[in-house]
């Protein structure tokens, strides 16, 4: 091709017959003209197509044509409900794209990863399960360096835990952090040590798990997005919470005499809900006893006060009629329960003949 234009004068580069080939001449530098290089690409290609420089620019035009149009429409791409679109321009991030019909531009300008978003990761921590490690059917191994950790109270606990995550921003996950599995796996010891070394181990072993494992997940949530991840954490779940297997007999004998000290203390507790409301009951019914007879006695005193003043106001009114009334009232009072006889002074020279009536009527009886 240079020869080409050598024999017509000129420079490969449009430089005018005469100058000094390097653009300098009296025209100045001139572009290449782009039309004679792809006539002349042209020519060099009909050379080995049927028909040689006969059949003319039209087909091989054409051609172009269509290959330029296959090539703009591979840049469709679907990405699927499960998956986020990744565009990388010239193997830099470029943008992130979802589920459906989209496009990019062709290779190699840009390109498409579509990893999936929906697949719910897990990773453990202090233990490795059959599913990581190729062990028989349900075998488990510890890992203690992991799973050992200090209490607030400075006990030691052995804790296994999982944590289940999925791709939040497929970008910033495939180019944001190196190791994804590691980085999620560092949060995760990190997290649940800040948590334990915060709590006590009594509730880490028994009720207070759920609040644990819910700290946990909100820091590592908030690590990862720190680093940019793109991961979301779904969820942390507890395996295992127990003390060191070197101590855990006699910590089990402690958490033994625990129970048995809440139970005795249960017991007493019943005990004293059950004699406690009775004796106040007693002591109220006592109470509402002596007032019932305080107010009994202060009544019957306040109506023989009203009944000796109703009688003295008589008294004063009429002595005589008075007194001889309460004589009578007295002496009907007190003879009401003895044996009497009668004799009356004026019924002749000797005593009434003495019938025994009273006698006759305790026999009767």
């Amino acid at each position: 091709m240079v020869d080409d234009f050598k024999s017509r004068g000129g420079s490969p580069w449009g430089s005018p017959p005469g100058g000094d080939g390097n653009g300098s001449g009296r025209g100045g530098p001139r572009p290449p003209d782009i039309e004679a290089i792809i006539r002349d690409i042209q020519n060099k290609i009909n050379k080995f197509m049927p028909g040689g420089s006969k059949s003319g620019g039209k087909p091989i035009g054409l051609i172009l044509i269509i290959l330029v149009l296959v090539w703009l429409a591979s840049g469709l791409y679907r990405v699927l409900p499960d998956e986020q679109g990744v565009v990388l321009r010239f193997g830099k991030f470029v943008k992130t794209t979802q589920p459906g019909l989209n496009y990019h531009i062709p290779m190699p300008v840009e390109s498409v990863q579509t990893p999936k978003v929906t697949k719910v990761n897990r990773m453990d921590i202090g233990f490795r399960s059959e599913r990581d490690s190729g062990f028989t059917s349900g075998a488990v191994a510890d890992v203690p360096e992991e799973s050992l950790m200090l209490t607030g109270d400075e006990n030691i606990v052995n804790i296994d835990f999982s944590v289940f995550w999925v791709i939040k921003d497929a970008g910033k996950f495939l180019f944001k952090i190196q190791d994804p599995q590691g980085t999620v796996k560092a949060a995760a010891e990190t997290a649940m040590r800040e948590v334990i070394a915060k709590s006590n181990i009594q509730p880490i072993l028994t009720e207070g798990r759920a609040k644990i494992e819910l700290e946990t997940q909100e820091i590592i949530q908030a690590i990862l997005d720190e680093y940019n991840s793109g991961i979301q954490v779904t969820q942390v779940q507890t395996q295992k919470a127990d003390p060191p297997d070197q101590v855990i007999d006699a910590f089990r004998d402690v958490q033994a005499a625990r129970a048995d000290m809440e139970r005795s203390k249960n017991e007493a507790e019943a005990y004293a809900n059950d004699v406690i409301p009775r004796a106040r009951g007693e002591a109220q019914k006592i109470l509402q006893a002596a007032e019932a007879y305080k107010k009994e006695v202060v009544a019957k005193a306040e109506g023989e006060a009203s009944r000796f003043i109703s009688i003295y106001n008589e008294y004063a009114k009429a002595k005589q009629v008075t007194q001889e009334r309460m004589y009578l009232e007295t002496m009907e009072k007190v003879l009401a329960d003895i044996d009497k006889v009668i004799i009356d002074k004026n019924s002749g020279s000797g005593v009434v003949p003495y019938l025994p009536l009273p006698e006759l009527k305790k026999k009767v009886e």
